[in-house]
């Protein structure tokens, strides 16, 4: 026997709060009898179960149950059951209520059961924290779903506030709403709720739900001013930084660093230092000839900090290593004046003479080994002489 009122101020609840959802409600009794038990109601927001009772019954037992079997019980004196903020359970799952009346045989079950097309449900969802304020998330469309088919995100930060829907949208190739992006977000102590449902022209598309804690999903940003001071005597760098950002954890004592030191002449020799919990670490094999790059990382330990790794800090150099600079200055002077003489040296062979340019220079007369003028007479007067013969020929008219 169903109850039709049953529950029905639950979907009203929802359809107030959220883009319409589709789910169906059935109440049944535990005989055939009539039940006492009428007009059973929920108030999600302040998770209350009511009802009303015809006959005075000085106590009544309360459970809610969801699909996983998990389920909390209360007992109360009222037709009126009040249920832990605390107890998250997915609505997308279905749940189940129930009222009995101890020591009796009396008992109203109220189930609340998703409708829509199997399959059109969003999937893969999931939402990450980064830069301190902002939060993206993203999902998949549903296997199943309709092309037609448009989704809606709708989130609570807390049970207290006002639900909220996404206002800036990240769509897909076919213009189909498959992630959104918030701004301004703060971490607190309670879980967020998440809901996502769509609409189709063709078919009627199920609604996904999830609690997140939001600190579990942040990406921590990197330490800030880190620095390395480093000494002779002793021999060693002390390695100091400031913890990252976020928007709700002050106590420096909730992180966990992770130091990478790597040697930059040989990338390949790297020393982590994880477990670090302080803001202050001394590098003792620290060797003055050799050239560091040093980064570190952060994650939370024992607080609503985020246990995974979060950004590695912007590297720095520390440390002498090799001095190349001398050896790249005189490799750069030697090769630039090679340059230049051979440049000048192609210009003057192709434009100027080296006769031109160098002239030969006279000499001065060498009194000593010049001849006088009567060995000039002497060596004139002794020239040899060219005999010549005469031939007489006569010519007779």
């Amino acid at each position: 026997m169903f109850d039709t009122p049953g529950l029905v101020c639950m979907i009203l609840w929802y359809v107030m709060l959220f883009h319409p959802l589709h789910a169906d409600i059935q109440c049944m009794e535990s005989d055939t009898q009539e039940s006492p038990i009428t007009n059973v109601s929920v108030d999600w927001r302040k998770m209350e179960l009511s009802w009303e009772s015809s006959r005075n019954f000085s106590e009544f037992r309360c459970i809610i149950m969801d699909r996983g079997t998990e389920y909390i019980d209360t007992e109360v004196d009222s037709p009126l059951c009040s249920f832990p903020l605390e107890l998250h359970m997915l609505m997308h799952k279905g749940l189940t209520f129930v009222i009995e009346v101890p020591n009796t045989n009396i008992s109203k079950q109220c189930s609340f059961l998703p409708g829509g097309m199997k399959g059109s449900a969003i999937e893969n969802f999931f939402c990450v924290i980064y830069n301190i304020f902002l939060m993206n998330c993203t999902w998949q469309a549903g296997r199943d779903a309709p092309a037609d088919t448009q989704y809606f995100l709708y989130w609570q930060q807390s049970r207290g506030e006002e639900d909220m829907e996404c206002e800036l949208y990240i769509q897909d190739e076919n213009f189909r709403n498959v992630g959104c992006i918030f701004q301004n977000v703060s971490i607190g102590t309670e879980k967020a709720y998440f809901l996502v449902n769509g609409s189709s022209n063709n078919s009627l598309i199920q609604f996904y739900d999830e609690y997140i804690d939001l600190y579990k999903i942040e990406i921590l940003t990197a330490p800030l001013n880190v620095t390395a001071h480093c000494t002779r005597d002793p021999m060693s760098c002390i390695i100091m930084w400031h913890p990252p950002l976020t928007s709700h954890v002050e106590n420096t004592k909730c992180f966990q660093y992770e130091i990478s030191i790597q040697n930059k002449d040989e990338p390949t020799e790297e020393k982590r230092l994880p477990h670090v919990r302080n803001d202050r670490y001394e590098f003792q094999n620290y060797n003055e000839k050799k050239r560091y790059t040093l980064k570190i990382r952060a994650r939370g330990k024992n607080c609503l900090v985020s246990s995974n790794w979060g950004e590695w800090s912007e590297p720095i150099e520390f440390g002498q290593g090799k001095d190349y600079f001398i050896f790249v200055i005189l490799f750069l002077i030697a090769l630039g004046t090679i340059s230049i003489t051979l440049l000048l040296y192609c210009l003057l062979k192709r434009y100027c003479s080296f006769k031109n340019l160098f002239p030969p220079i006279p000499q001065p007369r060498d009194k000593f080994n010049a001849l006088t003028d009567e060995d000039i007479q002497t060596e004139y007067v002794n020239l040899p002489t060219k005999s010549h013969t005469e031939k007489i020929t006569t010519i007779e008219e």
